[in-house]
């Protein structure tokens, strides 16, 4: 993509707050460019789509577990919930990446797995690489989650499923949904990581198997309701089944309960800007290491800054990274 390619942003903002999925797209794709230019227009675009709104509105759910659990039918089965309650809904599927000589694009393609109607335009599903990090979630996903935030009432970030790593996504979704799979041992094994401390609301798939499935339920309730957690959360455990569409109904109303639960009690807006001020200081030391931090005033400094610009962390991220970019520079400067 070259620059005078590059769309205008200003009017690419108009049409994706008017939910038009040319404009959803195309934004995507922007802020997947790597380019200095595009990275510029990306920066205008999240610019003119930044506000309050950013830390109030639209809600941010996440969904993780381990593969083979069910996550895709899962999400499917509450995209259906929320478009029968007139929710609009972007959906950002997380997917393994190909090797990096066939593209290292996303390799299963969450728009296939997940069952929706053939179109809907209240809907919008984005397949999306891991880039082989670790923590279950590409970095594009913070930026790409807060444009969709921007047109769309519920955004899902459905993660890869690689096992015991998933733990980004605690810090960008209001809402973490833990899909556990009856009978396999990962529960067990995510008690002994610590992830299950992550999650808000649990869901046991495949309630259909009967014995397995409430064991499997009951193994997280004892653990869900330990001491050290939010006392005014109850953690919820739901038995359902994506195939049968048992529990759902109620499993889809956790959701915005714990929306509410948020909003009632103040925890909203301080969550995603603690939650953006993560991601911009994660950023910045994995391009320039702990070196790089101090060269833009340390952790704190980088914190309080951000604190004072809550809706326009984004372009607070790339003032900093080119701030670090020049000293950097200059360090390296030979001396004569």
């Amino acid at each position: 993509m070259t620059y005078s390619k590059l769309p205008d942003p200003e009017r690419l903002a108009a049409g994706i707050l008017r939910r038009e999925r040319a404009a959803v797209a195309s934004g995507l794709n922007l802020l997947d460019n790597k380019l200095p230019a595009a990275r510029q227009c990306a920066i205008r675009l999240l610019a003119c789509l930044s506000g309050e709104r950013w830390l109030n509105e639209g809600h941010l759910v996440g969904v993780t577990g381990p593969p083979g659990a069910g996550k895709s039918s899962l999400v499917s089965a509450l995209i259906r919930e929320w478009r029968r309650a007139e929710r609009t809904v972007g959906v950002l599927a997380v997917d393994p990446s190909s090797r990096p000589e066939l593209g290292g694009g996303a390799l299963l393609g969450d728009r296939i797995r997940i069952k929706t109607q053939s179109h809907d335009e209240g809907l919008f599903i984005r397949s999306l690489a891991t880039r082989n990090r670790l923590g279950g979630v590409a970095t594009e996903v913070w930026p790409m989650s807060w444009l969709m935030l921007a047109c769309f009432d519920i955004v899902v970030i459905e993660t890869v499923g690689v096992g015991q790593t998933e733990i980004d996504i605690a810090e960008i979704s209001d809402t973490v949904c833990y899909v556990a799979q009856p009978g396999s041992g990962d529960t067990i094994q995510y008690l002994k990581s610590g992830i299950i401390e992550i999650p808000d609301i649990f869901a046991v798939n495949k309630s259909d198997l009967g014995a397995p499935a409430r064991k499997t339920a009951a193994e997280i309730s004892r653990s869900a309701s330990r001491p050290d957690r939010r006392e005014d959360w109850d953690y919820p455990v739901c038995l359902v089944s994506a195939a049968t569409a048992a529990g759902m109904r109620p499993f889809h109303d956790h959701f915005a309960r714990h929306r509410e639960f948020l909003r009632d009690a103040g925890l909203l807006a301080p969550l995603r800007a603690r939650h953006q001020c993560a991601w911009v200081v994660r950023l910045l030391q994995e391009e320039f290491g702990t070196f790089g931090l101090q060269l833009a005033g340390g952790r704190s400094a980088i914190e309080q800054r951000l604190s004072e610009t809550r809706s326009g962390q984004f372009e607070e991220y790339e003032r900093m990274r080119e701030h670090i970019l020049s000293r950097l520079l200059s360090v390296n400067q030979p001396t004569v």
